[in-house]
């Protein structure tokens, strides 16, 4: 037989090769993503927290998407566009939720990751892509531990003071680091101080993500003291409770003290500390 003849049977595996198109996607939920960072957006005053992080020169992070590289992802479910942040977890057991927002930062943030290791626990951290891009290696870390990486924007604005292209850009480069450096994109979103609008849960559910906000603020970003944060995290403690509290913005010494003093105490209480699923809300 010659080279350019085919058998029947080798023409039908042909075919059916050439009808299999697989549908990769780019950035959180199949969108598209930017070619490189643009500025920064400008945050309004505090409302429920402290500014990310101070001032910074412009990063030398440039976003490189790739055609035809690395595995192949597919479109997942888009959630719901909600109405109101979700405060609380199903309260069907003892578990609770411990969120840390605005970084990560290495001065706060390894010592939080060693705690909640020791303990053998999961919790959930709300990054700003700035703070992600400049410290990859502590967000693989946080995804090697097992805990859940959600969105906190990229440089901490008042999202209600923003454009809707704006807050876009805001919400999506910090998808596509988190997702560039992990392997996953993020399937929760926080706003800066709990500042939401319309705009905000549209492109939120648009790029794939639940609204999570808290049940129990410690204000650590006051920097109240040790004693302070965990006292007001025992009083709070409760089925489904989510706990709000950062591992960066400011001197944050406090918040890690305080972890290591209340949550042996949840844990000898009887509290699973746990992290959600967004399949369950």
């Amino acid at each position: 037989m010659k080279d350019d003849q085919l058998t029947p049977g080798r023409r039908v595996l042909l075919r059916a090769a050439a009808m299999l198109v697989p549908a990769a996607i780019a950035g959180c939920a199949g969108t598209d993503r930017p070619a490189a960072p643009g500025p920064s957006a400008t945050g309004g005053a505090p409302a429920g927290g402290p500014q990310a992080a101070r001032a910074r020169k412009p990063s030398a992070y440039r976003l490189r998407p790739i055609a035809g590289s690395g595995p192949q992802r597919f479109t997942r479910a888009l959630p719901h566009v909600r109405k109101a942040p979700i405060l609380r977890m199903p309260d069907h057991d003892r578990s609770m939720v411990l969120t840390f927002d605005d970084g990560p930062d290495p001065r706060y943030t390894p010592a939080i990751l060693r705690t909640l290791r020791r303990y053998d626990v999961r919790a959930m951290f709300f990054v700003c892509g700035e703070m992600a891009v400049e410290n990859p290696d502590l967000l693989r870390e946080m995804a090697d531990d097992g805990h859940l990486i959600g969105n906190h924007t990229w440089s901490h604005p008042l999202l209600t003071r923003l454009g809707r292209a704006t807050m876009r850009e805001e919400i999506e480069r910090t998808c596509y680091v988190i997702e560039e450096v992990t392997g996953r994109p993020p399937a929760w979103f926080r706003a800066p101080y709990g500042a939401w609008n319309r705009n905000a849960f549209q492109l939120g559910a648009q790029l794939g993500m639940e609204p999570l906000a808290w049940t129990v603020d410690t204000l650590d970003w006051t920097e109240p003291g040790a004693r302070t944060i965990a006292r007001r995290v025992r009083k709070g403690a409760g089925p489904g409770v989510v706990v709000l509290s950062h591992d960066a913005g400011g001197d944050r010494s406090g918040s890690v003290e305080a972890l290591r003093d209340y949550l042996p105490q949840l844990l000898d209480s009887g509290y699973r500390i746990t992290v959600p699923s967004s399949y369950l809300i």
